[in-house]
């Protein structure tokens, strides 16, 4: 098996995740506060109904930087954004399941 070398601030982010739900809402809600410990950030949409995902205090799906799919997850991709993450469903029912590692 060949030797993997995790850089030191991935390894270390492992250490503290949470986890925390937010319920679905027609309006923008905020999904995560701003954190400039962030290291990491997954989003289930346990929803039937699309998720749009702003890098902003405010959600619309005209300026979501990603929507996630009913049923479906997003992984914050790197660089990792720090800043305020909000969101909007397409329709209002069920929730977003948080992950965060910082």
């Amino acid at each position: 098996m060949p030797d993997i070398n995790l850089p030191l601030d991935y390894t270390s982010s492992l250490s503290s995740d949470t986890a925390s739900s937010v319920n679905s809402s027609a309006s923008s809600v905020t999904i995560k506060a701003a954190n400039a410990r962030r290291r990491s950030l997954t989003i289930f949409n346990n929803s039937t109904a699309i998720l749009y995902i702003s890098h902003a205090a405010t959600a619309s799906a005209a300026t979501a930087k990603t929507a996630i799919a009913a049923g479906a997850f997003w992984q914050m991709p790197y660089p990792i954004y720090t800043g305020v993450v909000s969101g909007i469903w397409a329709a209002a029912n069920g929730n977003a399941s948080i992950y965060e590692g910082a």
